[in-house]
């Protein structure tokens, strides 16, 4: 019950963050009055329809996971979030690398939970040697890299503990530049507040 609470609870903040990125993209009345709340302004080149369109389709993706999730029914929510790593996002688009990010780092711990650990593992290192630049995602990809080498060390703790210690350590280590990465950036943004 308590589950079905919490799932419930998530889809009406995810509703509710997207109702307001939608009401944040429009612009309010000013004193000339130009504009409407209900208005969304035209897209410029660093969001275009193309990107747009794009966000919008991995949202719709995500959104069929968690169904899929509520119902337990984990093998299509795997196959609800791939979908996102075929979307087409403009070149050089720093949204669109980061929704990959994201996905790719929720596949693998979906992945994590069906056993599928090696395969998990492939899917965060794509996307971390696919990376243009530092960001939150990709400091995620890296906690979720870690996350997998802890799986898979107590999957093997019994049958080989030097094999589990060696993934212990290599989880730690990715932990260790998920760290750097937000250190960075935490540094970067108080840089900018000077």
């Amino acid at each position: 019950m308590r589950r079905h609470l919490y799932a419930a609870a998530a889809l009406l903040l995810a509703a509710g963050c997207a109702v307001g990125v939608a009401v944040g993209c429009g612009s309010r009345a000013d004193e000339e009055g130009r504009g409407r709340v209900t208005e969304l302004p035209q897209p410029g080149p660093e969001l275009s329809k193309e990107l747009m369109l794009g966000l919008s389709l991995a949202k719709n993706y995500h959104h069929k996971a968690d169904v899929y999730l509520m119902e337990a029914r984990v093998e299509q929510a795997v196959a609800a979030v791939r979908q996102i790593l075929t979307i087409q996002f403009p070149p050089g688009s720093a949204e669109g690398e980061d929704i990959v990010h994201d996905a790719r780092a929720r596949l693998a711990k979906l992945l994590v939970t069906q056993g599928q650990l090696d395969e998990a593992l492939v899917v965060v290192d794509k996307g971390i040697a696919g990376t243009t630049r530092e960001s939150f995602f990709v400091a995620n990809l890296h906690t979720t890299r870690g996350e997998v080498l802890e799986a898979r060390a107590v999957q093997i703790e019994d049958r080989d503990k030097t094999a589990a210690a060696t993934a212990r350590r290599e989880a730690n280590a990715s932990y260790d530049k998920a760290i750097a990465i937000e250190k960075a950036l935490l540094e970067e943004l108080a840089g900018g507040d000077e």
